[in-house]
């Protein structure tokens, strides 16, 4: 199992010692762009380590928000992007069809890049009716590191929040999880 992390603009410093990944939020809906996502890549980059990045998913204008991410997103080629698929601050949520869409469209705008879905337990057992995560399923559950309480084969399995959002993946080396983000260029 290869560590990680994910952060948003209010995690400016974060020590890479002993990671393999990082991810970032990049956009959230069509209005909120992260400024310090840039500085929080490169800082992973300079480490070596395997960089992503996140869109906060809302519901409706589904297509303008896969535009808007990926225009806004700082991602080379590389990179892995993610959709974020839970509850905005207002209790509202996009529709499984909606969450499926996005991730179809970002994969259509950036073929080159692999997709993959971050939700909750909650989501992907009560929320989800197709089991669709594009190339991958990050899935969040606080429990034991690599031990999520699902029967989906999983990419990333976000284990803790305390004082970032902690994640492992599920590959061997460093090298293994870049050759699987590199594959599709």
């Amino acid at each position: 199992m290869l560590h990680g992390i994910d952060v948003s603009s209010y995690q400016t410093s974060f020590d890479t010692d002993g990671l393999a990944f990082v991810f970032v939020k990049a956009t959230e809906g069509r209005s909120y762009i992260n400024p310090k996502q840039s500085e929080q890549a490169k800082r992973a980059r300079d480490a070596g380590c395997v960089v992503g990045f996140y869109h906060f998913l809302w519901p409706g204008n589904i297509k303008a928000q896969a535009e808007y991410f990926v225009e806004k997103c700082a991602s080379v080629e590389e990179d892995l992007l993610a959709a974020d698929w839970e509850y905005t601050g207002e209790g509202t949520a996009a529709s499984n069809a909606e969450k499926d869409s996005f991730i179809r469209e970002v994969k259509r705008l950036r073929p080159q890049h692999r997709v993959m879905l971050y939700c909750n337990r909650d989501f992907w057992l009560n929320h989800d009716t197709t089991s669709y995560a594009g190339d991958g399923l990050w899935i969040a559950d606080h429990v034991d590191a690599g031990k999520p309480r699902i029967k989906a084969d999983w990419t990333i399995h976000q284990y803790s929040s305390t004082p970032l959002d902690k994640n492992v993946a599920d590959f061997k080396s460093a090298a293994a999880m870049r050759d699987w983000a590199t594959a599709l260029q």
